[in-house]
């Protein structure tokens, strides 16, 4: 992997975006968003992540953040495993999920290829972390965040999708709290 997609700087804020194996839309139903939800909750009291915007989409995940502890890749690791499983488990365990079986086929599919996953593979591996180096910087991937539900046509004002911090940056954290 090239050195310009690497955590180097463990104290830094960063920019990273993960989708899904295959890019699936797993993100369409309710208890999967309360997984992401409740992982960064959990993230932010107990493993020392900061957040400063994040975006859920249907297929992938965009987040700035930095790690307190100084260990951002061990950080986005650990929150990736546990998602996946979790995930997994939900998917495989939801009575109302028409795509149960092709989607479970689909991560096992991805994990075969893969010789350090041992049977699904949820998330693609790379996190393609930016390190945030400057306010125009954070603004404009900020700006990148809140306005990807606008591009992929889902709304047409980012105040309209739940699962995005333009709202936190209008005094409303009721969805996922964030670090201002």
């Amino acid at each position: 992997m090239s050195r310009k997609y690497k955590f180097h700087n463990p104290e830094a804020a960063y920019f990273v975006s993960f989708a899904t194996v295959y890019w699936i839309d797993v993100f369409v139903r309710q208890e999967y968003f309360n997984v992401l939800e409740e992982s960064i909750n959990y993230c932010r009291l107990e493993k020392g992540m900061e957040v400063f915007a994040y975006c859920f989409m249907p297929s992938h995940v965009h987040l700035i953040f930095r790690s307190t502890v100084g260990n951002p890749s061990g950080l986005m690791r650990d929150f990736k495993g546990y998602t996946s499983r979790k995930l997994i488990s939900t998917i495989a365990e939801n009575p109302q999920e028409s795509r149960k079986e092709w989607m479970l086929e689909m991560f096992q599919r991805a994990g075969e290829v893969k010789s350090n996953v041992q049977q699904y593979q949820f998330w693609q591996q790379h996190n393609k972390p930016i390190e945030l180096w400057s306010d125009g910087v954070i603004q404009q991937k900020i700006s990148y965040i809140h306005n990807n539900p606008v591009e992929a046509g889902f709304v047409t004002d980012p105040m309209d999708w739940k699962y995005s911090s333009v709202r936190n940056y209008q005094e409303d954290q009721t969805v996922l709290a964030i670090d201002i």
